[in-house]
């Protein structure tokens, strides 16, 4: 029996003892964070690494467990842009955001729902029936009218790209009452006409977090957080009030534009944090939620008595 542990109950207690001690200190954790929901926005390297998808399927279902409400919603940029490739469309960006045409369109709505979709579904569903996919246009969920960005002092057209004028949350609240994991393809129904629209999935999770009075937004991205004075320093900025925010937005490339728009429209309307985490650290999201460090940037609604306005683009 050399190297067993099986025969000697000190070398029990001193193996399992850690374990345990992690688990104690998450209680108080589990305790605030309780029957509280979590709306999740999954991108990055942590959707096309397999061990951080999986490890992303992981800490979603202990949320859940642990007794939270955890929504995610998600894009699909790495999937589009090769799906866009293989049809012979060219991918192109103006102002962080993908201009999306009519046939571009339907490449988009094919890949979000009918592959990376299902592919999250079917991870969250290896640890049970838990997961329920839908899109934007799923019980009038996400509702948009066209969205034209302000470049250089000119509105561009960007094709189908959507801006959210409504959200209606019946289907997702009665998952959630149903003990499932909503997951969110950023899809949304047009308020003028049959067609659908691409919705920036940063901005469609912080709409929804608003909507939900959800009590976290969390952002995953392939950076470690808002980093201070980019790209002098690599030093993090780990806690800023939306007014702090609002100051640089101005100053962010434009890819960060949206995600952090969207954790400033957040806590500006009910969310009580709104988080940006390295997606590329294996169970990012449990060491945010259950621990003292974390690992990101956490934006948090200004104190009382301190006035800022929503922009037009946060509101999107």
């Amino acid at each position: 029996m050399s190297g067993s542990t099986s025969g000697n109950p000190t070398a029990r207690k001193h193996t399992a003892l850690p374990k345990a001690q992690i688990l104690i200190e998450a209680l108080p954790w589990l305790t605030r964070h309780r029957g509280k929901t979590v709306v999740i926005k999954f991108g990055g390297n942590a959707m096309v690494d397999e061990e951080l998808k999986a490890a992303f399927a992981q800490d979603v279902v202990f949320l859940h467990h642990a007794g939270l409400k955890p929504v995610v919603v998600h894009g699909g940029g790495p999937q589009i842009s090769k799906a866009l490739d293989r049809h012979g469309i060219v991918s192109e960006f103006k102002a962080g955001l993908r201009v999306t045409s009519e046939d571009a369109m339907d490449v988009v709505r094919m890949v979000l729902a009918g592959q990376v979709q299902r592919e999250l579904v079917g991870l969250l569903n290896q640890h049970g029936p838990l997961a329920v996919g839908l899109t934007g246009e799923d019980a009038h969920t996400i509702t948009a009218t066209k969205h034209q960005p302000r470049i250089e002092g000119e509105l561009v057209d960007i094709g189908r790209v959507g801006e959210i004028t409504e959200i209606d949350t019946g289907a997702i609240e009665a998952l959630l009452a149903d003990g499932r994991i909503p997951v969110v393809s950023s899809i949304a129904r047009s308020q003028d006409d049959h067609h659908v629209y691409n919705v920036n999935a940063d901005t469609a999770a912080a709409a929804l977090a608003a909507a939900l009075d959800a009590e976290t937004l969390m952002v995953l991205t392939d950076v470690e957080g808002l980093y201070e004075d980019w790209p002098n320093s690599d030093e993090v900025i780990s806690r800023l009030t939306a007014k702090e925010l609002e100051k640089l937005l101005p100053e962010l490339a434009s890819g960060m534009v949206p995600k952090m728009e969207g954790c400033l429209h957040a806590v500006r309307n009910g969310v009580e944090t709104a988080r940006v985490i390295d997606g590329r650290v294996q169970h990012s999201i449990l060491l945010e939620v259950f621990t003292d460090e974390g690992i990101g940037t956490m934006v948090v609604p200004d104190a009382p008595g301190v006035s800022g306005n929503a922009t037009e683009g946060e509101a999107a």
